[in-house]
């Protein structure tokens, strides 16, 4: 006796095995995908400045400003405000600008000369407002009095 075989059975077969292989392939590139975009969304600009100096002695005064990166990425500081004037980079030590990112520890010194800021001096027992800004936009705010 001949045992009959259908070949009807081998199609249904081929055809999950093809649509399994299939899902798995997608939910690969899904996953992925989703992988890529949590890791550019965590990369967060987080900083603080730590410190700010007074230098009122020297000639020309100036403000050492300590700032720490706390954050997963590098922040580049494209500008500096003094109590609400920005800082020519000219002022600035080292200059800012897209080729200095601000990793921790990164200083500043700020040199008032020509900024417009109370006849260009740092004047003992003032309040001080410094803020760097990100090329984000990210804004990072100390404030502090010079010593009398």
């Amino acid at each position: 006796m001949k045992i009959l075989r259908s070949r009807k059975a081998l199609s249904p077969v081929v055809a999950s095995i093809i649509l399994i292989a299939v899902t798995v392939a997608v939910s690969i590139a899904v996953a992925a995908w989703m992988g890529a975009l949590t890791f550019s969304f965590t990369a967060t600009e987080q900083g603080q400045i730590t410190m700010l100096q007074f230098n009122t002695g020297a000639s020309p005064n100036n403000i050492l400003v300590t700032f720490n990166n706390t954050g997963t990425t590098a922040i580049t500081i494209t500008q500096m405000w003094v109590n609400n004037v920005q800082i020519p980079t000219t002022d600035i030590t080292p200059t800012l600008g897209p080729n200095t990112p601000a990793n921790s520890g990164v200083q500043w010194t700020v040199t008032l000369t020509g900024t417009g800021i109370t006849n260009n001096v740092v004047t003992s027992g003032d309040n001080y407002q410094v803020q760097l800004v990100s090329a984000k936009g990210n804004k990072f705010l100390s404030s502090g009095s010079a010593p009398s």
